[in-house]
């Protein structure tokens, strides 16, 4: 008998076990949505049992909250410098159009039960996730305008949220990666016009 091969598999304890809980948490969401999440699902996947779920949070709404913003915590977030507001912009619209497909599709498509439970909107569960944080489109806006690149008094903010808000958009009616060719589209024919100085 293989002594080392038989040993029982190692306990799971404080980070570790809570990074695996929500990720099987987050893995549970994306699957089978808010409707269909349950302690039960989520234990499984994870390989627990629902009192390991119970020590950490109350009730599915609470859980599945921690699960988003654990998710939104390891999301990588560079800001591109590429000299100009142009090139700054399509790189962070390309980059979230890389990574946060199944983010948009968990907020839009996912969480419709949980936000008719808690009576919130994916506007209040993104306002909970940035927080007071600068975003990385304020960081290359702010920028431009050191650069004198564009014009302050015309970057309003449903003008500086435009570009996210038609990628955004673009993600939710097709849910699947917008082509580049349109985010240059969205950069160069709606939203340089908008903001560059005459």
């Amino acid at each position: 008998m293989d002594l080392e091969n038989s040993a029982a598999p190692k306990r799971r304890r404080g980070q570790e076990l809570e990074d695996a809980l929500l990720d099987a948490a987050w893995d549970e969401l994306v699957a089978n949505g808010y409707a269909g999440f349950t302690f039960d699902a989520v234990a499984e996947r994870a390989g627990t049992s629902r009192p390991v779920l119970y020590r950490r949070w109350s009730g599915r709404e609470e859980l599945v909250m921690a699960a988003v913003r654990h998710r939104d915590a390891g999301a990588v977030r560079t800001v591109p410098d590429t000299g100009s507001l142009r090139g700054d912009v399509i790189e962070i619209l390309a980059n979230a159009n890389e990574t946060r497909l199944s983010f948009a599709a968990v907020f839009s498509v996912q969480l419709g039960a949980f936000y008719q439970e808690t009576g919130t909107t994916p506007a209040d569960m993104r306002r909970e996730l940035l927080g007071s944080r600068p975003t990385s489109m304020d960081t290359v806006i702010r920028r431009a305008v050191e650069r004198g690149e564009v014009d302050p008094a015309r970057l309003t903010p449903r003008i500086a949220a435009l570009p996210f808000d038609l990628v955004r958009h673009e993600l939710l009616m097709t849910l699947k990666a917008v082509p580049l060719a349109t985010i240059h589209s969205i950069v160069d024919e709606i939203f340089m016009p908008l903001v560059k100085k005459e």
